[in-house]
């Protein structure tokens, strides 16, 4: 990846000789809430950064593992990485904030709780107990596997669904102008002549007649509809809804499904390998799935993990899961290695995952190209009807 250089070359410079250039800080006026985040910022008049990006994450992750490895202590590691980071990069206001609170005494885990929207739930947790078990050079290769196989699985999805959402744009754009510049050139012609126009010419008229006459009125509803939607979709009938949705809608579901099943597998597999407790790992699971069904049906299992049930027992029940993945689960409760099956499930399922892209991107590609003909077809048999139409009544 292109991350892998630029972390080579920049690691390499700030381990030369073990030295590290302290920079002073830049002066910074902040307002603070009442959790101690910081949640606005300005330095000079310019906007300061206070978040990274997942990918400026990863690579984070992957410069401090080879950091520490190479001997820096924890301080200097992220005091070069601080001064690696442009003036106002979210990285040199983060690694600045993490080594002065590690300084203060903090450990570093309850130092990147404090940025909750940089470091999910999932982050500190392993750190945590990278602390307790002395590995956390280890516990940094790990949480970089898991961003990079993350990302990778989310490009993937994004790069499946890019294509449609440009096509339905430019077919929507099409048909509109149609609709407003052309038809009425036409409607002009057929009016001089005075024939009587079939059905379908009529429908295609009267179409464009209401979108120039109403395009206002049907903006403000298309508006007030999204606006009305958005809200929906934030209010948690909403997004157990949509979500729901994901998990059944044809083409999609697969994808999504098959992604979060990896995912999840992938993140409860990388905590219970670094010391997490099972109901810890779940809980932990459940906040970051990205999906309310699958969230609620983890909180479930959760909880009937706590009167002695087993895992894969509460998953299977919820209907929720597939029974293959339950299955293995089991298995693995059974051998004692449930490490080893999640790693299982989590590579059966992102195999998945390609195939349904595949399948995904195989099957639009006719369906949006039947969908486009019949509309084309429709506005070229409209016109050529009426054409006719007229001839034979001139005729």
């Amino acid at each position: 990846m292109g991350y892998a250089r630029k972390k080579t070359e920049r690691t390499a410079a700030a381990a030369a000789g073990g030295k590290v250039e302290v920079r002073p800080a830049a002066p910074v006026k902040a307002r603070r809430g009442d959790s101690g985040s910081i949640w606005n910022m300005q330095i000079g008049g310019r906007r300061q950064k206070t978040d990274m990006k997942r990918v400026e994450v990863l690579l984070f992750v992957s410069e401090l593992a080879d950091l520490l490895e190479a001997g820096m202590t924890l301080g200097q590691a992220l005091q070069a990485l601080s001064n690696q980071g442009e003036e106002f990069s979210a990285q040199r206001f983060v690694c600045q904030d993490l080594c002065e609170r590690i300084v203060r005494g903090e450990n570093f885990s309850d130092a990147c709780a404090r940025h909750p929207k940089t470091f999910p739930p999932l982050f500190s947790n392993m750190l945590r107990a990278g602390e307790a078990s002395g590995a956390m050079v280890e516990v940094l290769r790990r949480l970089g596997d898991h961003y990079e196989r993350d990302d990778n699985m989310r490009g993937k999805i994004k790069s499946a669904l890019t294509y449609p959402v440009i096509v339905l744009c430019f077919g929507v754009v099409a048909v509109i102008g149609a609709l407003v510049w052309i038809i009425p050139q036409f409607q002009k012609v057929f009016d001089s002549m005075g024939a009587a126009l079939p059905l379908p010419t009529r429908i295609l008229i009267g179409m464009s007649d209401g979108l120039i006459h109403y395009g206002w009125l049907l903006a403000i509803i298309a508006v007030a509809a999204g606006v009305a939607f958005g809200r929906w979709r934030k209010t948690a009938a909403g997004v157990r809804k949509i979500d729901g949705w994901k998990l059944k809608a044809p083409l999609i579901a697969g994808i999504v499904a098959s992604g979060a099943y990896s995912s999840l597998a992938y993140t409860l597999k990388t905590l219970l390998a670094n010391g997490v407790n099972v109901l810890h790992a779940l809980k932990i699971c459940e906040e970051t799935c990205g999906n309310a069904v699958i969230g609620n049906a983890l909180r479930t299992a959760r909880q009937r993990v706590t009167d002695g049930t087993t895992i894969s027992g509460p998953l299977a029940s919820s209907g929720v899961f597939p029974k293959m993945m339950t299955d293995m689960l089991a298995v693995g409760e059974q051998a004692g290695d449930m490490v080893s099956s999640l790693e299982h499930i989590g590579r059966r399922y992102q195999k998945d995952m390609d195939r349904n892209i595949a399948t995904f991107t195989n099957a639009l590609e006719p369906i949006l190209i039947v969908a486009i003909a019949a509309v084309v077809g429709f506005v070229a048999i409209a016109i050529l009807m009426a054409v006719f139409k007229v001839s034979s009544s001139i005729g």
